[in-house]
């Protein structure tokens, strides 16, 4: 398994966590419409990083469209999220557009993920 892939798999797991206690302050500690919302993002964002990084090593590559796609959207959820966490809970801005920015970086994510399914599988390892 290649660094990048290493690492999006261990980034997946944070904002997977986050996610999860994303929806518990959702439930115990804010009722924020918002709080919910960036938990949804934050934890289908780090199913799909991990299965992007999955997809990535099954097909062989050093790397692939889906590792850098699966790197994009684990970055875009936690931009997303975390924005949305930051207004809800703590009444702050991590910076103007991190929202729209973050949504942004995971529809783009999505898209290099399923060009994925186009790219040559002779490369070697």
């Amino acid at each position: 398994m290649n660094m990048l892939r290493r690492l999006v798999i261990l980034f997946s797991g944070l904002i997977g966590a986050a996610g999860v206690a994303a929806a518990a302050a959702g439930t115990h500690m804010n009722p924020d419409p918002n709080v919910t919302t960036a938990a949804y993002f934050l934890m289908l964002g780090a199913a799909g990083a991990t299965a992007a990084a999955g997809l990535g090593a099954a097909r062989g590559f050093r790397w692939s469209l889906a590792d850098l796609g699966g790197a994009v959207i684990a970055l875009g959820a936690a931009l997303f999220g975390g924005t949305l966490i930051a207004r809800a809970l703590w009444q702050t801005t991590i910076f103007p557009m991190a929202a729209p920015t973050g949504g942004t970086m995971l529809i783009l994510g999505w898209l290099m993920v399923g060009l994925a399914a186009f790219e040559r599988a002779s490369r070697p390892a």
